[in-house]
């Protein structure tokens, strides 16, 4: 790949790269590492991508894979039980309280097999297909993730009202 071509890569993900990292690391700094290693496996390995347009894919796919790379290495990866309730249905009038922050903040509480699916949907506006596509899982697997993240994040933002 020639450098016009990877910087325009570059240019038109890195935004929504780094935001997807932040949202798994739920850190700044180790969200910019984790950018930085996926465009240097790009570096690497991009020429092999034969159609450019699917970069975007690619490029969270690796993204994702670095971040649990990662993980493993420093061996913090625990898996929580959570307890769902369908009962903190927030209110739309409780909504005017909250703001993005917050709401964003919630989001990092959540366990990553929750927290990647509704970012993706969410923040950066993926089809239930190409998140199976990142993720590698079935359809089915993405749709109840994005179930269960809601519930618990609907449990989380209530609590954090309630307070």
């Amino acid at each position: 790949m020639d450098p016009k071509e990877f910087e325009r890569v570059v240019d038109l993900h890195y935004e929504n790269l780094f935001r997807f990292a932040w949202s798994l690391s739920g850190n700044e700094h180790d969200a910019a590492d984790l950018v930085q290693q996926t465009y240097a496996v790009f570096a690497k390995k991009g020429h092999q991508l034969r159609d450019t347009s699917k970069a975007k894919a690619w490029l969270f796919t690796t993204l994702r894979r670095e971040f649990f790379a990662t993980r493993r290495r420093a061996e913090h990866f625990r898996e929580e039980p959570w307890e769902e309730s369908l009962s903190d249905a927030i209110q739309p009038e409780e909504m005017e309280a909250l703001d993005v922050q917050t709401a964003l903040l919630a989001l990092a509480q959540l366990s990553v097999e929750y927290r990647e699916p509704l970012t993706l949907f969410y923040l950066e506006e993926q089809s239930y297909q190409s998140i199976a596509n990142i993720l590698k899982v079935p359809i089915g697997t993405v749709m109840s993730r994005l179930s269960r993240g809601k519930a618990q994040l609907r449990h989380l933002l209530k609590n954090v009202l309630n307070k």
